[in-house]
């Protein structure tokens, strides 16, 4: 904003998400240059004006700098931004969003967890968090908590048994037994556990399909920052 000053957006702890001004953090010695950058977690001093937050003082306690080396997990931590600020609530506390971003910018960046399933996980929590959480306790039409395959109906979200059969003119989503258990482990895991399951290659992807159809059907929009993780990683998207 003009010469020198920055406004940027926060997913902050107690306030949700709020946009701030910083004048003049151009100097390299000032801390508030390195805590205001893209994926900094920092400790902010934040004043109220009449009309706008100006930030005082600012000091980073993490930049994931390991992000910026692979250019699939970088795409995907921009859209974990992007889903924030549409999801997270503004002038409201905002704690589990910040705790679910930071894990899965943490896992990206040493990179040990399947892209996919970090991605799963952030999608289908933060909608549960939003008042958007699916029912997938079991088959909406007869009850019964398993089959191999289930088919998950992102539209309504709703799953349905291999026995039932999917419903005729809304979209589905095979999920095997393992992409099925994936995908109840994302809503109903501990917060601390979230993170703590793997997959198959294939059961990765039926969960990755499913969850980011999810996220279209439920928002009824698109993200720029998604559609360049697809042509950064070399990923297709669910179509529907």
């Amino acid at each position: 904003m003009g010469d020198s000053d920055r406004l940027i957006t926060i997913l902050t702890k107690r306030k949700g998400i709020l946009r701030a001004f910083v004048q003049r953090p151009g100097r390299a010695k000032d801390g508030r240059l390195s805590a205001t950058r893209l994926f900094s977690y920092s400790r902010f001093t934040i004043f109220e004006g009449r009309d706008k937050y100006i930030i005082d003082d600012a000091r980073p306690i993490e930049v994931f700098f390991d992000l910026r080396k692979d250019i699939g997990r970088l795409s995907l931590a921009q859209y974990f931004c992007e889903l924030s600020i549409a999801l997270a609530p503004q002038d409201a506390p905002a704690e589990e969003y910040l705790s679910l971003v930071l894990n899965a910018l943490y896992l990206l960046g040493r990179g040990d967890r399947p892209n996919g399933i970090v991605k799963a996980v952030v999608e289908m929590r933060m909608l549960a968090l939003s008042g958007y959480q699916p029912d997938l306790v079991g088959c909406a039409e007869c009850g019964k908590f398993g089959s191999d395959p289930m088919w998950f109906l992102p539209v309504s979200g709703r799953i349905v048994c291999n026995e039932c059969g999917c419903p005729q003119g809304e979209p589905s989503i095979r999920l095997g037994r393992g992409a099925m258990a994936g995908l109840r482990h994302t809503i109903y895991a501990e917060p601390g556990k979230a993170f703590s399951f793997s997959l198959s290659r294939q059961g990765t992807e039926e969960l990755a399909r499913a969850a980011e159809a999810y996220v279209l059907s439920t928002l009824g929009r698109g993200f720029a920052t998604l559609d360049f993780y697809h042509a950064t990683a070399g990923e297709t998207g669910w179509k529907g």
